[in-house]
């Protein structure tokens, strides 16, 4: 198995300065074990408490007399969200003995949703996602063929593993009916299964595409402000990113709603029937899938460290996506070919926001300039030579 060396290193360093870091992503993407893994490295070994347990809960019923003795070992709560009045007790046990490293919490939500019960431990605690895994993690040299399979079934360690890719999609059809049908209401969403099916699978067939709410809520019989919260609720579940447009004073006419993704590649190709590689390139989301993918890659290592948006007018001229690094901007425009060329479109994008590098990604293939500024780049050369210097701060290359 692989061993997300990179967030383990970050969760370490967290560690090290906050007296608890919050480890949160989506189910299934491998949090426990990456926490279990950390507990035991330390001297004398982490405690594991899952609260999903009901024998888990029962050793929290008074949670300062069982936490307190364990004041000079990391303790790992899993599935924090299910016991949030868990913060208030953490927060009154960190500030009795304020030393780093003393709580790891799990949480299957985004930061935004744990904030909403976090608020006590302000200042005391960080957050860590943990996205699936990225190319970085499982291909070496730029191996074309692991790449391609990272992008059909996703980075859910279970369905990158899988012994076939029969297997894998079967277990990315079964992780999808468990979220609606278990998750996400143990999340608090108190929608029906069908209905949150129905939603995730019309979020599918808009992958990449700028959101219109009005038709979504049309087609599923309710209204604009339900279906913007179902919209939310799965961002925050780890599960859709919505990219914001680039706001700017640029004297044009821009779109400004934001462009909505299934993060992840495989559970998109699961929404759509999609098992094998020849139903995903003879499918119509192909290039949309390929741009998630890219985006996905792209933003799961940078995260908050840079500002990241899509460029589009009202006329079409657009740009896939805008990384902004300490007020320098770059470009990315994503391509499902072997010969991309540098359009008209393009280049104007890139002069209206002042993109000093761009880079055109395509699957696999060879580096090589389209002109001054533009290079065209695989897309695991992309993540290497680009993506991972600026995820340790370096310049725009």
């Amino acid at each position: 198995m692989f061993e997300r060396t990179p967030w383990a290193s970050l969760l370490e360093a967290r560690l090290k300065t906050f007296p608890a870091v919050a480890l949160v992503g989506s189910r299934q993407v491998g949090k426990t074990s990456l926490a279990k893994r950390i507990a035991k490295t330390r001297n004398p070994p982490g405690v594991y408490v899952d609260l999903e347990l009901a024998s888990g809960r029962a050793k929290l019923a008074d949670a300062e007399g069982y936490l307190r003795p364990l004041a000079d070992r990391l303790v790992v709560l899993d599935e924090i969200q299910r016991m949030p009045d868990l913060f208030a007790t953490l927060r009154g046990l960190i500030d009795e003995r304020r030393i780093p490293g003393r709580f790891l919490v799990l949480g299957s939500a985004a930061p935004s949703m744990l904030a909403q019960t976090s608020e006590s431990l302000a200042g005391r605690i960080a957050y860590v996602e943990l996205p699936p895994f990225g190319i970085q993690e499982v291909a070496e040299d730029a191996d074309d063929a692991v790449v391609r399979r990272l992008w059909l079934r996703g980075g859910y360690p279970d369905s990158f593993v899988a012994r076939t890719d029969a297997d894998s999609a079967a277990w990315r059809d079964a992780f999808v009916r468990g979220y609606v049908e278990r998750d996400l209401p143990q999340l608090g969403v108190q929608v029906p299964a069908t209905t949150m099916l129905r939603f995730w699978r019309m979020l599918a067939h808009v992958q990449a595409q700028t959101w219109h709410g009005a038709r979504i809520a049309s087609g599923l019989g309710v209204s604009q402000p339900t279906i913007r919260r179902y919209l939310d609720t799965m961002t925050d579940a780890c599960l859709v990113r919505q990219l914001p447009p680039l706001v700017a004073n640029l004297g044009k006419r821009l779109l400004k709603s934001p462009k909505v993704f299934v993060r992840d590649s495989g559970i998109l190709h699961a929404l759509h029937g999609l098992p094998d590689r020849e139903a995903l390139l003879g499918h119509p989301v192909a290039g949309s899938s390929f741009e998630g993918f890219v985006v996905e890659q792209t933003l799961g290592l940078l995260g908050d460290r840079v500002d990241a948006a899509f460029y589009r007018t009202q006329t079409g001229v657009e740009l896939d996506l805008v990384l902004t690094v300490r007020g320098k901007r770059v470009g990315v425009e994503v391509k499902l070919t072997s010969a991309p060329k540098l359009e008209r479109g393009l280049r104007t994008a890139l002069e209206d926001v002042a993109c000093k590098r761009a880079y055109v990604v395509v699957p696999a293939g060879e580096r090589f300039r389209l002109d001054e500024r533009v290079e065209a780049i695989p897309v695991a050369q992309f993540i290497r030579d680009v993506v991972l210097p600026l995820q340790d701060g370096q310049p725009i290359p």
